[in-house]
């Protein structure tokens, strides 16, 4: 029955997902006034899995599906964290100690226009993702007490 359920399942995903040990996530809610910065959010969230479209990571907060996020992705041994802007397309339950809720984020495409993404940033993901990928951390080892 578990496998008709795999046969029948197609991956929606057009990007490869994969993990960066120890990286981290900060967000902050995006502000529809130009002047306003508004740096309400949370920081030091364990990133699960990210991918050139966008990611997912664990927090302690509930996010409304649809909010538009400032996303600083802190990578081990990088001295600047990667800069991304996208919306919450998905929230789900967690049951860890720290952490409540794993959230999905798309990003906005890349671009030079206002609410898109830096494609040098593209460039930069695509680098994780060749260096990580080959690297798969071990199973059922965490980084994080989540």
């Amino acid at each position: 029955m578990a496998e008709e359920k795999k046969i029948g399942f197609q991956e929606r995903r057009a990007c490869v997902r994969f993990k960066i040990p120890g990286a981290t996530v900060n967000y902050f809610f995006m502000s529809s006034l130009p002047l306003f910065k508004n740096k309400e959010g949370e920081a030091f969230c364990p990133l699960y899995d990210l991918s050139r479209g966008g990611v997912r990571f664990f927090s302690k907060k509930e996010i409304l599906v649809d909010t538009h996020l400032e996303l600083e992705i802190q990578i081990p041994g990088e001295s600047v964290p990667l800069k991304m802007k996208g919306r919450v397309r998905w929230i789900a339950p967690y049951e860890g100690k720290n952490y409540h809720f794993q959230i999905g984020v798309q990003f906005f495409p890349y671009g030079e226009g206002k609410d898109q993404n830096y494609p040098g940033n593209l460039v930069k993901i695509i680098a994780l993702e060749q260096k990580y990928l080959e690297k798969p951390s071990p199973e059922g080892e965490d980084e994080f007490i989540i």
